[in-house]
This record gives C-alpha cells, structure tokens and sequence, in this order.
C-alpha cells in the first residue's frame, strides 16, 4: 500500500495492481498518465510480482516440506501399529514367499492410504442440497479363501456328482450394477472341485464329463498343462466382451478318478488318444466275488453294519444265510456272490420293512424269502400274463405224452427290471429232396445271426455222424412255433437237433422234458445262461398243468454249478415230482428223451440195431435212393424226348 500497490485474487490466482487514493486504477486513469508514470508504475509493479511470485515458492516449499514431514511421521506411527500385527504372520507363514509378500504388499499398500484409516471430518451441508461424499472402502483387503482344508484328515478325497464346467474349475461371479453393468472382483472367485481336490483325489463319472460341455477338453489341458484356470468359458461366444479378472493359475497336484462302464472306457481308449496318456492306471470292479468263507464273513460284517448305521433290523444267522443265498442267485452261480452293493442295500431295506410291518424284532431266513417274494410280485406282471396264456391254452405247450419231430425249447425274456424264463415248441419236419436245412425264422428275418449260425451247426453235425461215406441228401425244416418276435442266441441248437433226430428216425420225444444247451459240430453239449430262469418257467407251466413225476429240464453238465433255484422248485425235486437232467453228449440227451438208445457207429458205418441213430441213417439211405432213382428218371425222360425236324 505505501507504494501504492495492492493484492488482487484472480481467475489465475494473485496478482498486484496499483492504486490510486485507495482504489485502483480505472483503465481511462491509467491510459490518462504521462508514460513516464507509466513505466514506474510498471517497473515497481513488476518487481512487487517478482516478490509475490518467490513468496508463494517458498510457502509453497514450506507446505511440502511439512506436508512430507507429517506423511512421514504418519507412515512411521503406520509401521509401529502394523508390525506388531503383521510380525505374527510372518512368522507364522515363514518359508511361504507368496504369502509374504501378499503380507508386504498389504503393509505398502495402507502406509500409502493412511488417509483412508483416519476420522473423516463432517461435511458442511448447504440447506436445500443433499451432499454425499464416497466413503473409503476396504474390501480390497479382505482374503479370499479359496479352499479350507484346516478340518481335512489326511489328503482330501473330493466326489463332483455334477462335474459341469464351473463346478469343476471353478468361476467368476459378477454383481449386475444400475444400468445393466456387471462388475466384479477378487472376492466373487469361486473354487472348483479340482481346487478342493488339490494335494488329494477326485473321482467324477466319465459319462457326465462327456454330456457336459468343453469339461472334457478342458479337463485333458488342465492335466497337460499341470496347472488350474478359472476362466469364462462363455466369453469366445459373446457378441461384446467383457471385462472380467483373469487368475493366476494353481498348479494341479492331484490325481484325477473317472468311474464308468467298461463300454466308456473302451470307447475312450480306442477313440481318443490323449485318454491313454493320461488314464494310464486301470481298476477292474468285479460284479461278482468269490463264495469263500472270509468273503461271507465280510458280507455278514456289511449287513451288519448297514442295519445299524440305517437303523434297520437286525438280521439273525438264518436271515444272513438266506441272504447270502439270494446273492448267489444274483450271480447266477452257486461258488460266486453278487458284488452289486446298491441292490443288495435296497434289499435289505425292503427285507427291514416288511419284517417291521409283520412285527417281527429280528430277520431270519422266512423273512428274507418273504421280501423276494414281494419284490418279485411288483415286477411280475407281464410273467404272470403270459403264464395265463399257458394255461388257457393260447401258447400251445405239451408237458406230458410223446411226439415226433416235437420238443419243448426254453428262451429267456428280459425286462430290465425282470427277467423269466419261458417254454415254446420247436418242430422239425423231414422229407426227401436236397434244399438242406431250412431255418423259417431265418427265412423270415427273425432271427439273429448267432441263432443262425447255431442251426448250420447242425448240417456240420448230421453230415459228420451220418454222410462219411455217401452225400447228405435231405430237406428240413425247423421252427419256432408261435413266435412272433425276434429270436438270438444258439441255446436251442441242441433242442433244435433233437427234434431232427426224432424226425428222421420217427422216435417220438417226451414232451415231459424241456431242453436248452448249445451243441458244436461233433456233438458236445455247450453251456448257456438263463438256466435258472429257463427251468422255473418250465416248472410253472408244467405245476399248472399238473406235476406227472415224469417231467423236467436237461440241461447241459457244465451248468451244474449255476443252480439257485426257488424253494418251490428244489422242493419238487426232492419230491420227486420234478426232475433236472444234465447232459455232456447228444447221445446222453437221445436216450433221455426217447427211452431208446442212442447207438454207435461201428467199423461197417451202421450203427446199433434198434438205435435212433440207425433208424435215422436208414431214412436217410432210403431218401438218398429215391433221390437217385428220381434222378435216373429225370435223366431217361430228357433223352426220349425225339428232336425237332430241321
């Protein structure tokens, strides 16, 4: 002011104008001056900036010299509050590099933000306005825990029954914002099952990994690469893309489990060859196990364990043994025991049930062949229809007196559910001519290749036991009789060649008996599968019927041991009133079935008089002489034919 100046605040900031009386300058006063006051005016003025401008620089040095001073203080008061907070965990996570500096960085990171941490000072409001101030926010120091294994015994066993892509390698989530922005961050990460199952195992179903999508490509590279990625498997197919976190990679460190069928591995091991490279180690689960007595001590031990830990029943010896029983039945053979723990467990929960709805404290045996009975009534409809049909005479089934060139064969019907054995007539017919055998399923296409290749074994057989020493010459048909669907399997080759034995030689069958076995070309009796079923589907059209004594199955010698027949069955054989035959030979079954003696070929190529076979090798001779002498004939008449005049 005493050299008549003063301070001005302006748009750029300070500045000094000159003053006049105690105002400045108008424009037309300062243009009004001689231009020597005008040069003072603006040489003093210009030296008065030159003061100003130094004065800001050094308050401006003196604000940043304490400003660093008091940042500094600050972040040495931050390092004395931290350490002792953050001393603990680096000791508690020494050797870990990763986890130390995650521990340096946070500690930076908050020296550095220190004004986050500090009371925040009121805002001054303004009447009518509402003033809003973001409040700092510390979720970027929050951890998040991917996988906690603090409560795992042992390597973690982890079982993905729904290995979808994110399930297994786990995703990024995103929060739909106002304005339809989808925002996210560290903390939405979420792990996957190859995450839990790292250091330990993981068992998924090979089917569902091939039904969901990109799990299988992506669980190869993961193997390949030895190392984990969460990634939006989806983002290759958006319109726009979208920002989202791309984490580190975990390495993989643990093995991998696929369960399936035989039918998958197979398929994978001839179709993809990286499966092979990875899946090198392979476990074989038995449907069936061996019938020793450790191994039915252990069952016993299951059973027991299985009706405590679900609060069932206990089962008496006798419940234990005729559920052993049951087993074996399952497996179809009497030294094996089904290994199919789920049935088994479904069944004894049904035996528990039924056995508490009768009142009964404890399982024995009664109540175990109860539970089977029921359960099998729940699935034996379609049976049950079609023994009506038996026994009202809609399926034509002899099961007493004898026929020639007739016999009763045995097929199984599976229902996925139920599976029953049933009877139907087969019928051959003979007669002089040359067209060989004639299979009418075949003919018909209904029947499938392994059927067909069973009947041509028959022609192998006839020519080697009764064409050494002559052509084979016939014409025969055989069939099915009433079958109206498809038919497979060679189990009635035998039966078949039974009933063309007893065609050709004109020695009736028993019609008692029912047969099933495969036969090969010298005459061996073969096994089959069903037997069990084959035989009480028999019986309970011949107990419908009327039980005679004299009726019963034969069955091929190798299918001994895969007898578990029902109660009512064994019962009957005891009795007498139902027999089972089993055969090694054609020759054995003959002399079954007829009564009469099968007979040897001897040294001249007849065989025993009085024998089916000798009666056989005579309607043979005696066909192939008609053929021969048809064919002089024939031969004769084409040359008394006169020729035609030129």
């Amino acid at each position: 002011e005493k050299l008549g100046f003063a301070l001005q605040r302006t748009v750029s900031g300070l500045v000094v104008v000159p003053q006049k009386a105690g105002r400045n300058y108008t424009q037309e006063e300062y243009d009004a001056l001689n231009e020597k006051r005008r040069q003072k005016l603006d040489k003093q003025g210009k030296e008065l900036t030159e003061r100003l401008n130094e004065g800001l620089r050094q308050v401006r040095e003196q604000e940043k010299a304490t400003k660093e001073a008091l940042s500094l203080a600050d972040r040495e008061l931050g390092m004395s509050c931290l350490g002792h907070r953050l001393d603990p965990l680096r000791e508690k996570y020494e050797g870990l590099d990763k986890v130390l500096a995650y521990l340096e960085s946070v500690q930076e990171d908050i020296l550095n933000t220190l004004d986050d941490f500090k009371p925040q000072s009121p805002q001054p409001q303004i009447p009518g306005i509402k003033m809003t101030r973001q409040e700092p926010t510390f979720d970027r120091y929050q951890v998040n825990v991917l996988v906690d294994n603090k409560n795992t015994e042992g390597a973690p066993v982890v079982f993905e029954s729904n290995p979808t892509y994110n399930n297994l390698f786990g995703r990024i989530e995103h929060v739909m914002q106002y304005g339809g922005v989808a925002v996210t961050d560290f903390t939405m990460i979420r792990a996957g099952a190859l995450h839990r199952a790292n250091g330990g195992y993981l068992v998924i179903d090979a089917r569902e990994v091939l039904l969901n999508p990109f799990v299988w490509d992506s669980l190869k590279r993961c193997i390949r690469n030895n190392e984990i990625r969460i990634e939006d498997v989806l983002e290759q197919y958006r319109f726009m893309t979208m920002v989202s976190l791309k984490p580190e990679p975990v390495q993989m460190r643990s093995k991998i489990v696929l369960i399936g069928t035989p039918w998958i591995y197979y398929l994978l091991f001839h179709l993809d060859p990286d499966y092979r490279k990875f899946f090198k180690v392979k476990a074989e689960f038995d449907s069936r196990v061996a019938r020793t007595p450790e191994i039915m001590h252990d069952y016993s031990l299951f059973v027991a364990s299985h009706c405590r830990t679900e609060g069932l029943l206990p089962f008496h010896k006798s419940g234990v043994a005729a559920l052993l029983e049951h087993t074996a039945r399952m497996a179809d053979d009497q030294n094996k025991l089904s290994s199919q723990f789920m049935e088994i467990s479904d069944f004894i929960r049904e035996i528990s049930f039924w056995a508490s709805k009768n009142g009964r404290t404890v399982i024995d045996g009664d109540d175990v062949r109860a539970a089977a009975g029921e359960n099998l009534y729940r699935v034996n409809r379609i049976e049950e229809r079609m023994q009506e049909l038996y026994e009202d005479g809609t399926i034509m089934v002899d099961t007493s007196g004898s026929v020639v060139g007739q016999i009763n064969g045995l097929s199984v019907i599976g229902l996925g559910d139920h599976t029953f054995g049933r009877p139907a007539r087969i019928t051959a017919s003979v007669y002089t001519g040359q067209a060989g055998m004639v299979n009418i399923e075949r003919e018909v296409k209904l029947s499938g290749p392994i059927h067909d290749k069973g009947v041509l074994i028959l022609t192998g057989y006839l020519g080697a036991t009764f064409a050494t020493e002559r052509p084979l010459s016939l014409s025969a048909s055989i069939c099915f009789e009433q079958s109206y669907d498809g038919i497979e399997g060679d189990s009635a080759s035998s039966t078949e060649l039974y009933a063309l034995l007893s065609s050709l030689s004109g020695v009736p069958i028993k019609q008692g008996i029912a047969v099933t076995g495969s036969v090969n070309q010298r005459g061996m009796i073969q096994p089959i599968g069903g037997v069990n079923h084959k035989i009480e589907g028999f019986f309970a059209v011949c107990k419908a019927q009327g039980l005679t004594g004299e009726q019963g199955v034969m069955i091929p010698k190798t299918n001994e041991r895969h007898l578990m027949l029902h109660e009512d069955v064994l019962k009957a054989v005891n009795d007498g009133q139902f027999h089972i035959w089993s055969v090694e030979t054609i020759e054995q079954g003959v002399e079954i079935l007829t009564g009469i003696k099968a007979g040897t070929k001897a040294k001249n190529g007849r065989f025993t008089k009085g024998s089916v076979f000798q009666l056989a090798d005579e309607r043979l001779r005696v066909m192939a002489e008609r053929l021969k002498e048809q064919s002089v004939k024939t031969k004769t008449k084409k040359k008394a034919v006169p020729k035609k005049p030129q």
